[in-house]
């Protein structure tokens, strides 16, 4: 009887990455969902689920949304036709949209970070993108002290109320 070789699971929908870091280390103001432009063995590698977009960010130059520093790694199976890794890729969002955002990192000071990186419902791969604010390091102790609390909250309501 003959097996099947071993093949990489292709992920059609649902995340790719996911920025973890970033709500601990900033304050999102505002989000929105941004689609990207890819090449095919990009979206490929995206596939196989292999991407990390936890030290990148996003800048508004020229009138358009880069994301920056963003990893894709590149597709095995592609040999000469691959693409750089860590290459900056448009972001495609609304004018108004867009400007919204640049005034926030022009005027406030703020930063445009990833949050997630997805394939949507379509199969088309989606980038949730944060205005935000960097905290100091009292709001983090803050949120820890808060996600702490709750955790503990849970677990004395799991326990009927007896601590």
């Amino acid at each position: 009887m003959a097996t099947k070789p071993n093949k990489p699971a292709m992920i059609t929908t649902g995340a790719v990455a996911e920025n973890r870091r970033a709500r601990y280390d900033y304050e999102i103001l505002d989000t929105l969902e941004a689609g990207i432009m890819l090449t095919g063995t990009e979206v490929k590698s995206l596939r196989t689920g292999h991407a990390q977009i936890t030290e990148s960010y996003a800048s508004p130059e020229r009138g358009e949304l880069w994301l920056i520093n963003a990893t894709i790694p590149e597709y095995l199976k592609a040999n000469r036709f691959n693409h750089a890794e860590k290459r900056p890729r448009k972001l495609l969002v609304s004018k108004k949209d867009l400007g919204r955002f640049t005034e926030g990192v022009e005027r406030a000071g703020n930063t445009i970070v990833p949050l997630k990186l997805y394939f949507n419902e379509r199969g088309i791969a989606k980038l949730l993108i944060g205005l935000a604010k960097g905290k100091k390091s009292f709001d983090k102790r803050e949120t820890e002290k808060n996600r702490d609390w709750k955790r503990e909250q849970g677990r004395i309501m799991k326990e009927g109320g007896q601590g």
